[in-house]
């Protein structure tokens, strides 16, 4: 009986020490963007925030990138993608689809960011109260603003309301169409890519970009004038980005992975984007910019309050339209979303 107890004994250590040694499984999720490889957005934003991940899950998770639209589709399609599997995680700008994210969209609107770095905290908190609708099937890892939309044009700058009158401008979503058709400028829907060559070719006057998409582009090559906003005053616009997962993807994950997960995701991953865009992207933009002897021309102070008085009619457009998709009181929406603006950027909402 001793014999069998003490055989019994070491083959329970022995499976047990089976057990330990066997090797967990790896995750390998796929992450899709429609950036060039090596673009800011994955050299400095997804890859290091990956490789952090695989280091702390000591190899359990890893990320296979398909960027540049690598597996296949068109940018506007990235959230579809996510939600249905395609892709494990994406990089996307929801603003493509015109229509389908009109909360997120609030962060979209003329004038109302001062920094990427503070507005990106303040869309993570307004997106986890009120966006589950708009994000179903998908959990959020992070939301980001751009650096500031400016105008780039060719052969003259845009200093006043008068200088839109003719001008034709490339725009990325409607509402900054409707923005340039109220300053009196001739908006040009189109893709990025194709606008270098309809500048050169005296198709385009000029487009409202920020900097981070206008060098992926050499812009700079096609314009001679550049203008950004009044120091210390809101800018622009902004574009609005998620770094998003298919839901079902990180609920099948072990909980200990989620949470490794987790402790490098949500508000502070979307601040870190932000501040990323705030600084080096807009650094380097001006920088090439000079380099091929551009100007550069800040907007006095007067002319862009005026800019801001005429842009307010946007922001009923925008409560209407929330409202026509069943979100109830789209005022007080708006006014949660300037508050958290302002909490983040330490100082009253316009």
């Amino acid at each position: 009986m001793k014999l069998l107890r003490t055989t019994l004994a070491a083959l329970c250590m022995s499976a047990s020490l089976a057990a330990t040694a066997a090797p967990q499984s790896t995750v390998t999720l796929k992450v899709h963007h429609f950036m060039p490889n090596d673009s800011l957005t994955q050299r400095e934003l997804i890859q290091p925030w990956a490789e952090k991940i695989t280091r702390e899950s000591a190899g359990r998770i890893r990320f296979h990138f398909f960027p540049a639209m690598q597996l296949g589709g068109t940018p506007a399609q990235l959230v579809d993608q996510v939600r249905d599997g395609s892709a494990d995680i994406v990089w996307a700008l929801p603003g493509y689809s015109s229509g389908r994210f009109p909360l997120t969209g609030a962060f979209e609107l003329p004038f109302m960011n001062r920094s990427a770095e503070a507005s990106s905290q303040a869309l993570w908190d307004f997106l986890q109260a009120h966006g589950q609708r708009e994000y179903q099937g998908i959990h959020l890892l992070a939301t980001h603003l751009t650096d500031s939309v400016l105008l780039h044009t060719r052969k003259q700058p845009i200093l006043s309301m008068a200088d839109f009158a003719g001008l034709k401008l490339r725009t990325a979503n409607p509402v900054q169409g409707r923005l340039i058709s109220l300053f009196g400028g001739l908006p040009q829907a189109m893709p990025i890519n194709p606008v270098p060559a309809a500048l050169a070719r005296g198709l385009l006057d000029g487009a409202a970009v920020p900097w981070d998409v206008a060098t992926s582009v050499k812009l700079q090559k096609r314009v001679k004038h550049h203008t950004e906003m009044a120091e210390g005053m809101p800018k622009l616009m902004h574009a609005a980005l998620v770094l998003a997962m298919n839901q079902a993807r990180y609920d099948s994950l072990p909980a200990d992975l989620r949470q490794i997960i987790d402790a490098n995701s949500g508000r502070a991953l979307s601040a870190q984007a932000g501040r990323l865009w705030d600084t080096r992207v807009e650094e380097n933009g001006r920088q090439l910019a000079r380099a091929q002897n551009n100007q550069i021309h800040i907007l006095a102070a007067e002319e862009q309050q005026r800019w801001m008085d005429a842009a307010r009619s946007l922001d009923g457009e925008w409560v209407t339209e929330v409202e026509g998709q069943g979100h109830a009181n789209g005022a007080g929406l708006l006014k949660e979303a300037r508050q958290l603006v302002a909490k983040y950027n330490g100082q009253a909402a316009r």
